[in-house]
């Protein structure tokens, strides 16, 4: 599809017939664009929308399969997208991130992202906690943008969750989380930026807006489970920060290497990802 505007986009009409979940890409970069919206649409997301900037050329498969907006990651602010596409579409199930992260839920091998957001809406739930768990190449002298598929890695442990105040004291069940590269090479990383947590998976409704610290001004929505037992979360796996990090003059010559004693390579499973912790599946079995 030609990109267009995102008010050109929601003057066609066209994602009033959307049926949902709706996934949101935005590029920062060319990098593993095809593979992430490979990935998503074999999650069984029935629309995606991709915030591109007009150099990106698609495949003709996945031109004529996905939505395409113009996007400008250095004068545009994805977090307004969103709130746009919130208010546009009140009631659909919306997921969002960026070129090179990969989404994973419990079981997402043999279940759909639809059969997820029908679990959660049975749960009561209007929101997914993500964990963004960082991946990076491990030869970077072979891979200088810390990005490769083939040789993907993670750290296996590392992590860890502190209380998030608020005005009365700390707030009900929500909670900052760290670890990965954010934690390890922190000194690169301003404190604003160095949480991994995210509400990646919501369902839109009318007044709801993501604020850019990708949390929610509806307070239940960043809680990670509800009051009476846990809920499902997800992984976000991504190479944000890997490429971040050896991309950027200030930190690339301090970083020879993203391996650690806990790095362990990435095996392209929810499995693995729930053995470590990185999310669970609650009541999901």
């Amino acid at each position: 599809m030609t990109h267009i505007s995102l008010e050109r986009f929601l003057a066609t009409g066209d994602h009033r017939r959307f049926r949902g979940p709706l996934a949101m890409i935005f590029v920062e970069d060319l990098i593993e664009v095809d593979t992430t919206l490979r990935h998503h649409l074999d999650l069984g997301f029935r629309e995606v929308v991709l915030f591109a900037p007009p150099e990106l050329i698609l495949p003709r498969d996945l031109a004529e399969t996905v939505h395409r907006v113009a996007y400008n990651y250095t004068s545009q602010n994805a977090f307004d997208q969103i709130n746009r596409m919130i208010a546009a579409a009140p009631g659909l199930w919306m997921y969002y991130c960026y070129n090179a992260e990969y989404l994973f839920f419990p079981f997402c091998e043999s279940r759909s992202i639809h059969e997820m957001t029908v679990f959660m809406a049975e749960e009561r739930r209007d929101a997914v906690l993500t964990y963004v768990v960082d991946l990076y190449a491990a030869d970077l002298n072979r891979y200088h943008t810390a990005v490769s598929l083939s040789d993907a890695y993670l750290d296996k442990s590392g992590y860890y969750a502190q209380s998030r105040d608020g005005a009365g004291g700390p707030k009900e069940r929500q909670l900052d989380f760290f670890g990965g590269l954010r934690w390890r090479f922190e000194e690169h990383v301003p404190p604003s930026k160095r949480r991994i947590d995210r509400i990646g998976i919501f369902k839109a409704v009318k007044g709801l807006k993501i604020l850019p610290n990708h949390v929610f001004n509806v307070e239940e929505y960043n809680t990670f489970a509800c009051p009476w037992h846990n809920n499902l979360t997800a992984a976000v796996c991504s190479f944000r920060t890997a490429k971040a990090l050896k991309m950027n003059p200030g930190s690339t010559f301090d970083i020879p290497s993203f391996e650690w004693r806990n790095s362990t390579k990435f095996d392209w499973h929810s499995q693995q990802l729930m053995e470590l912790g990185l999310m669970e599946p609650g009541q999901w079995f």
